[in-house]
């Protein structure tokens, strides 16, 4: 049975009615039962229906999560468009794999659909690299229980190119996550502890004389690999945090003047404790804007705490994960593949003016002092889109955003002071607004 990754969004899933803040700037009153949803964290849930999402708050409900692996990948369908987005002449429908897929013929007057990227994978080669990465979640799960859904966000990540914030108390197997989900893939890893001392160099590298040369060369610093684990980045002072703002955007390391590509595929993973614990430096809004995702990983629930105990009463250790049978089930191969269907899902011009509007809408909440920018409106697309190919379908819907908006959205909100004295947080925001902005059908 697979779960949701946290900090996965459900469509269709229940959303909490708006909170304190936002009232006053979003009359629209409190959500229906279609509109609500739970909160963006990560936790794993057991919901049958297709689409998952990231949840955060371990006492609520967790969204659904993406497709199970079919029995026969290659004769697997997609799933139905949810409710809320029907089927018409102007929203295709999607066709069953394995041959190709037309493109739509909107209705007469209708406006027509984006144009998918070219050069985009056979349904074929889709629907073997969805089936490795639905695999993926079961194969993590052999050292890493209880947190399905944070799999499945940092799997959308992946899939964007982007770099994922993962953020929870120590001891909930942050750093297990990302070496078991770098073993999984086979991807090469490096790890790197962030601490008060770090220097610049110590994360992209730096000169040195070559006494044999008689020249200076240069010596890479752990960024060059394919998943870098960054570990606790916010127990290190911001000069050093702002090392990792060209890598993170531009893919590449400038020393001396002289740019050095990264190798592809490269993502930052990074992890961080809550900012009140001592010790910490809250990173800057420039810095959160870079990632993609972030996802929250709760204390687990019982059941799963005592799954955790009896596996390691069962001799499991964290550092060998090669006797914990883990292997990989997907590589670089699939991962390209996966992220080319993932460019070629289409998108109406109705959602993309939703997630626009939702975008604006934290602008105008009256306990933000700084909304979602367009980069993070961008995000927003690139992450439905990525969910809509996990769930087997070739268009993305509003359900799609709605699921991916906290995840994506959360950590580019800063709130006003008097807001965070009286409890608010960017998630009552987010679900202020997702309960007032009108959703398209």
């Amino acid at each position: 049975m697979t779960t949701p990754y946290p900090g996965a969004f459900a469509p269709g899933a229940p959303t909490p009615g708006p909170g304190p803040a936002g009232e006053a700037d979003h009359p629209g009153g409190a959500a229906g039962p279609e509109d609500q949803d739970t909160d963006v964290t990560i936790v794993g849930g057991r919901p049958p229906a297709p689409p998952a999402g990231l949840p955060e708050q371990p006492a609520e409900p967790v969204p659904a999560p993406w497709p199970a692996a079919p029995a026969n990948p290659a004769l697997s369908a997609p799933p139905s468009p949810p409710p809320s987005v029907p089927p018409s002449p102007a929203q295709p429908a999607p066709p069953p794999p394995p041959r190709p897929v037309p493109p739509p013929t909107p209705a007469p007057g209708a406006p027509a659909l984006a144009k998918p990227a070219s050069g985009a994978p056979s349904a074929e080669q889709q629907e073997a690299a969805r089936a490795a990465l639905v695999r993926l979640r079961a194969e993590v799960s052999k050292a890493v229980i209880g947190q399905d859904a944070a799999v499945s966000g940092l799997v959308v990540a992946l899939l964007c190119r982007g770099h994922a914030l993962l953020e929870g108390v120590p001891g909930v197997a942050k750093t297990l996550l990302v070496r078991t989900l770098a073993r999984s893939l086979s991807l090469d890893t490096k790890r790197l502890q962030f601490t008060p001392d770090l220097m610049p160099g110590d994360v992209t590298g730096s000169l040195f004389y070559d006494n044999r040369s008689s020249e200076f060369a240069f010596r890479e610093g752990p960024v060059f690999t394919n998943l870098l684990l960054a570990d606790e980045i916010n127990r290190t002072p911001p000069k050093t945090q702002a090392a990792l703002l060209e890598v993170m955007e531009e893919r590449q390391v400038s020393v001396d003047g002289t740019p050095r590509p990264l190798p592809t595929p490269f993502a930052v993973l990074a992890t961080q404790n809550p900012v009140e614990h001592e010790g910490t430096y809250p990173l800057p809004e420039a810095q959160l804007d870079r990632f993609l995702v972030k996802v929250t990983l709760p204390l687990p629930p019982r059941e799963d705490e005592v799954r955790v105990l009896a596996h390691h009463a069962a001799g499991f250790d964290p550092g060998d994960l090669d006797a914990a049978g883990v292997t990989a089930v997907a590589g670089p191969a699939e991962l390209a593949v996966a992220r080319a269907g993932a460019r070629a899902v289409q998108v109406r011009p109705e959602v993309l003016a939703y997630i626009v509007d939702l975008a604006r809408g934290t602008r105008h909440a009256p306990s933000v002092l700084l909304g979602v920018s367009p980069r993070g409106a961008t995000a927003l697309l690139a992450t439905a889109k990525a969910w809509a190919w996990l769930s087997g379908r070739n268009y993305a819907t509003p359900d799609d955003v709605k699921a991916l908006a906290r995840a994506t959205l959360r950590h580019r909100i800063s709130l006003r002071p008097e807001a965070e004295l009286d409890g608010v947080s960017s998630d009552v925001v987010l679900e202020q607004v997702l309960a007032t902005v009108p959703v398209p059908r």
